[in-house]
């Protein structure tokens, strides 16, 4: 039986990903955000820390877990009030680097034959100069949040090159599911549809209705973390749709879904954009090619899920 490390595993992510492990036959060990750990015996669960070097050698050293999946992430939606402090910086490095680092040295001193799975993102491309991209796009992050993602790239790269262990990583485009906090913009739409519906709101506030998105579907994408490390070698590869939707196409999905013209009640409100971002549309050519990966649903389709699953959550 295979064994994986799901680190992250209590994000929308790592959810997903730890139930399909298990269907798979995997035994899975999660490490949540707080830092505690499933099946872990040697550690209290609240001593375990995934930015302590000797606490992660012994992690990997005990399990020697065919697969790792570091999908820790320190992140705001933006939908947040953003101010990047040099606090969001430090802990933006020791998340995404410090203990992809400890983990990329645990393989190669206890279980070199381990594969690792770094999820990075969109952002380490900030401001490219082309509308689509592609895995040959320049790296060149504008947040501190795209800075260390691109950092724990080139750290995989780094070690597969000089120590020669599987570590691959996968660059995510905007994934959504019901599993998202309000905070995120797919769910406050979703909410405010079904709020509508039910009455108890009258005008759903949004930012700018034309901002682009390449929207992918959460389940699907980390199928795609788990058909990269299936591959005979590692890649850095891109996990989009390729598609771009604007936030006017998706408001008008989720009122569609339960019978509303969303028009009657939703408003954009300029005040509420917190941040100007270019569209970044993923070229999923690369991934499809080397491990045969498509969306399984469409984003239209997505959204009519998200409200549904919306629907019952409410009964």
């Amino acid at each position: 039986m295979k064994k994986a490390i799901v680190i992250g595993a209590c994000g929308q992510d790592g959810y997903f990903l730890s139930n399909s492990l298990e269907k798979k036959g995997y035994t899975v060990i999660r490490v949540d955000q707080n830092n505690n750990i499933s099946e872990l015996k040697y550690l209290p669960h609240n001593d375990f820390n995934i930015c302590n070097s000797s606490h992660v050698d012994r992690l990997v050293k005990k399990h020697k877990p065919n697969e790792i999946y570091h999908l820790a992430a320190f992140n705001q939606s933006a939908q947040d009030n953003y101010y990047e402090t040099l606090s969001i910086f430090n802990q933006s490095i020791v998340v995404h680097e410090v203990s992809l680092f400890n983990f990329l040295t645990s393989i190669v001193k206890y279980s070199p034959f381990t594969k690792l799975f770094y999820a990075a993102s969109s952002h380490i491309f900030g401001d490219p100069p082309t509308e689509v991209q592609d895995e040959n796009t320049p790296i060149n992050p504008i947040s501190l949040y795209g800075i260390t993602k691109a950092s724990g790239i080139f750290l995989c790269r780094k070690f597969r090159k000089e120590h020669g262990i599987f570590a691959a990583s996968g660059i995510l485009y905007n994934h959504e599911s019901s599993r998202r906090p309000i905070n995120f913009l797919s769910k406050k739409i979703v909410s405010g549809a079904l709020a509508t519906h039910k009455g108890s709101l009258k005008k759903l506030e949004l930012g700018n209705l034309d901002s682009v998105v390449d929207w992918g579907y959460a389940p699907d994408y980390v199928e795609a973390m788990i058909k990269i490390l299936a591959l005979p070698k590692p890649y850095d590869l891109i996990i989009a749709t390729g598609k771009k939707h604007s936030v006017k196409d998706f408001v008008s999905a989720a009122y569609a879904a339960i019978g509303l013209d969303w028009n009657m009640f939703v408003t954009q409100k300029k005040e509420l954009i917190k941040r100007i971002t270019k569209p970044l549309i993923g070229n999923p050519t690369k991934i499809k090619e080397v491990t045969g990966w498509v969306p399984s649903i469409t984003v239209e389709e997505m959204v009519k899920s998200l409200v549904e699953e919306g629907r019952l959550s409410d009964q």
